[in-house]
């Protein structure tokens, strides 16, 4: 074999060798236990992004001044301008605590911890909205395919995509940015101004313990 050829031979084991690197260290990270969620009272307050009378949960935008102070500049490109962050390395995509999901823009209440599965694709997915209402969809052919665009309401967060790949009820996969989210512990929930949906993990909580042998 000549030289060219060893060359092009060695740069083929490498890119292997790289590509299984890559997945072995995501089914490390994913296998090691990650430490529950607290928020600081900081992280808790949305005097931000809620109305001042907070009980009635009316979610506005902030202005993009205040937007470019409070989001890191991975958030404001992901739901400002449309980004997608790396699958694998980023916040949520192997969270398996108790909680729900909100706009990191404007606090609406998007998905529940409840209807969040593993996809493989190393982004949180959920198989359906907490409250669709907060959700919006649109068409997208950014990148030559025809894609469904998954925003939020209010605030007009670009979040990701849903498919219709996912597994039952819904048969759907709503594949979400990290950087779109703010995840709100079960326990914190009345807290942070979310209280009405401390019954869902109360009920959750109570059918675990029923099951249980």
């Amino acid at each position: 074999m000549n030289g060219l050829g060893l060359a092009v031979g060695f740069a083929a084991v490498g890119a292997v060798a790289l590509t299984l690197s890559g997945r072995s260290a995501a089914r490390e990270a994913n296998e090691t236990p990650r430490a529950p969620v607290v928020l600081t009272d900081a992280q808790l307050d949305t005097s931000l992004t809620q109305a001042t009378e907070a009980k009635k949960m009316t979610y506005k935008k902030p202005s993009d001044g205040d937007l470019k102070k409070k989001l890191t500049p991975e958030q404001y490109y992901v739901t400002q301008k449309a980004g997608t962050e790396s699958p694998f390395h980023n916040e949520y995509w192997d969270n398996h605590e108790a909680g729900i999901y909100v706009d990191i823009v404007s606090g609406e209440p998007l998905f529940s911890s409840l209807d969040k599965f593993e996809s493989g694709t190393g982004w949180p997915s959920f198989t359906k909205p907490l409250e669709p209402s907060n959700i919006k969809s649109k068409d997208d052919r950014s990148i030559g395919m025809d894609r469904t665009e998954v925003r939020s309401a209010h605030a007009d967060s670009h979040l990701g995509h849903v498919f219709d790949d996912g597994p039952p009820p819904t048969g759907l996969r709503y594949c979400m940015n990290s950087a779109s989210l703010k995840f709100i512990p079960a326990s914190q929930l009345d807290k942070a101004g979310y209280g009405q949906y401390d019954t869902l993990f109360a009920k959750s909580a109570s059918k675990s313990s029923t099951h249980k042998p």
